[in-house]
């Protein structure tokens, strides 16, 4: 079969790379390459997200620019989350290994999912203490949904998710591994 040489081939997806995510996000943000992005459909509207492992100085410095929301879903279970007060926490870290850890997630629109010029949605998660990140369905409420799993860094071994629940993120605790 010929193809007609005015064809245009599809768009190649974007490279999840530096900067793919400071086009995004802003020149604050830099990948962590040992945690690979994972995908899944994390809202249920059928439409494939990316999770992004990141670092960053300022998360608030570009949120204007770029038009994404610094969320914290893990102080907010503990009472308070509201990300003006407590990004300090996690840029003020002693442990220079988790200092300025956050999570990027952009909400897929359209065919393209996260791909989409113009997604639905992007996220700026401050305070969630992780060593890895996946997603994988989960069961709540009788409705199997896709949610981030997290392993968090520390000693104890302990395991979270981030839970979408039609308005916003909610972290959930699993509890320790059995060891």
């Amino acid at each position: 079969m010929l193809i007609p040489a005015f064809a245009e081939a599809p768009p190649a997806a974007p490279k999840i790379d530096n900067d793919f995510v400071q086009r995004q996000f802003g020149k604050e943000f830099t990948i962590l390459p040992e945690i690979a992005p994972v995908f899944g459909d994390l809202d249920g509207d059928g439409v494939e997200d990316v999770v992004i492992a990141a670092r960053c100085k300022n998360p608030m410095l570009d949120q204007g620019d770029h038009d994404y929301k610094v969320i914290d879903p893990f102080y907010e279970f503990f009472g308070y989350g509201d990300p003006r007060m407590t990004t300090t926490a996690a840029f003020s870290d002693a442990d220079p290994l988790r200092r300025g850890l956050v999570v990027l997630i952009i909400d897929g629109a359209g065919p393209d999912g996260w791909r989409s010029a113009h997604p639905k949605a992007k996220y700026v998660v401050v305070n969630l203490p992780y060593r890895t990140l996946t997603v994988r369905k989960m069961k709540m409420r009788k409705k199997t949904i896709e949610a981030i799993y997290i392993e968090e860094a520390g000693d104890t071994g302990d395991a979270s998710a981030l839970v979408f629940d039609g308005r916003k993120f909610r972290y959930v605790p699993m509890g320790a591994d059995m060891q």
